[in-house]
């Protein structure tokens, strides 16, 4: 079965920013239409932190060592990551979509996995773990027929 049939919907996401499409045709000439699209605001670490990180003594006199500072920028990329599971687990329940594929980079989706709801899980029909957010529509629908529909593939010489 294809697994771009009209109407599966499809998240396109990477640790800042996720477009939530539909395609709104079959499964030979996908069309993408972007139904939502959220983005995060994650300056860098640098521009996050508070204080430099602490010290603390060592067992030799006069002797610190420098502690590890958490890491805001990477703990937000991790937070929208979790975001997006629960966003989906909320969408899923309304009857948003039947059938859902998901487009990641492979650690957004690393970070997604442990936290999707089964009842997302059991609307998954497919999975490519990619950075598609910075490609046109065009382009992301050309990219996952490739992925998603090995017979469509090229044959390579």
């Amino acid at each position: 079965m294809a697994v771009l049939t009209e109407g599966t919907w499809v998240l396109i996401a990477d640790s800042e920013k996720a477009l939530f499409t539909r395609n709104l045709t079959d499964a030979e000439n996908p069309h993408l239409e972007v139904v939502r699209k959220d983005e995060q605001d994650n300056p860098s670490d640098r521009e996050q932190s508070a204080n430099r990180p602490g010290r603390m003594p060592d067992t030799g006199q006069n002797q610190r060592s420098a502690l590890d500072d958490t890491d805001w920028h990477e703990l937000a990329k991790e937070r929208f990551a979790e975001d997006l599971a629960e966003r989906l687990y909320r969408m899923a329940h309304r009857g948003d979509f039947d059938r859902i594929v998901l487009v990641a980079a492979p650690d957004t989706l690393g970070a997604m996995r442990p936290h999707l709801h089964q009842e997302v899980t059991d609307k998954v029909v497919g999975e490519v773990a990619k950075n598609l957010t910075g490609h046109p529509l065009t382009k992301i629908e050309k990219l996952l027929l490739r992925e998603l529909e090995p017979e469509k593939r090229e044959p390579t010489i």
